[in-house]
């Protein structure tokens, strides 16, 4: 099932004086259920790409539908509703509030949905077990090393059960042995519950394990690839 679909779609800067082409005429469509890898130069358009699936930011030109949701037709507050409850978003940096601990960070996205502190709690708990984290439950990230951080992030984009996972540039700052054990729960997810992931991303690493990868250079999608050695 097509849950998203970019419809010749173009980012134009400066578009009344000397119009630069962040995304030149982009038709996509991402499955559920799917492990895709948007790779590309730095400046090739992939950053821009994922905000647009994202929904961080919005065309110059085409249209952009999630679950058959027209992003454009949607106010500025509903287009923040939308992805509260359909957008997880895993960031290079973490993003986690320094101030709460790794059970807190995952239950704050929840408590924007207004959901039951009972409801929130248990799933707080059971992701970050999920994550491998049951026992840091109570940590804050300062106490926490860079994979595992991004662990917790990972849990918090899950927290809300949106229909799919955005990832920019997730291992960038992690060593080789945090990088495999990201992926390696971020891909039995994939596997077991059908979890949508999109990386954007320079690293081999994340590649190698994507079923699909896009390549993106000059705003054009030029490759579009079913890399069969992976399950």
């Amino acid at each position: 099932m097509s849950i998203i679909q970019l419809k010749n779609i173009s980012k134009i800067y400066n578009p009344d004086t000397i119009p630069v082409y962040a995304l030149d005429k982009v038709n996509l469509e991402i499955q559920e259920g799917e492990f895709t890898a948007i790779v590309g130069p730095s400046g090739s358009g992939k950053t821009t790409l994922l905000n647009m699936l994202g929904g961080l930011d919005l065309p110059s030109e085409g249209k952009i539908l999630i679950n058959n949701t027209d992003l454009q037709s949607l106010s500025s507050k509903q287009l923040i509703d939308f992805r509260l409850y359909n957008i997880g978003f895993v960031f290079q940096d973490y993003s986690l509030l320094p101030v709460l601990t790794a059970k807190e960070n995952v239950e704050f996205i929840m408590q924007l949905q207004n959901r039951s502190k009972a409801e929130y709690e248990k799933r707080a708990i059971e992701l970050l077990d999920e994550v491998g984290l049951g026992e840091r439950i109570h940590n804050r990230p300062s106490k926490l090393s860079g994979g595992q951080q991004q662990r917790v992030a990972v849990a918090r984009a899950l927290a809300t059960k949106p229909k799919f996972i955005l990832a920019d540039e997730p291992t960038a700052n992690l060593d080789s042995k945090s990088t495999n054990d990201l992926l390696d729960i971020m891909k039995k997810m994939n596997k077991e519950s059908n979890i949508t992931f999109i990386f954007a991303t320079h690293d081999q690493r994340v590649i190698d394990k994507a079923r699909r990868v896009i390549t993106i250079d000059d705003g054009a999608i030029i490759k579009d690839e079913i890399n069969t050695s992976v399950a």
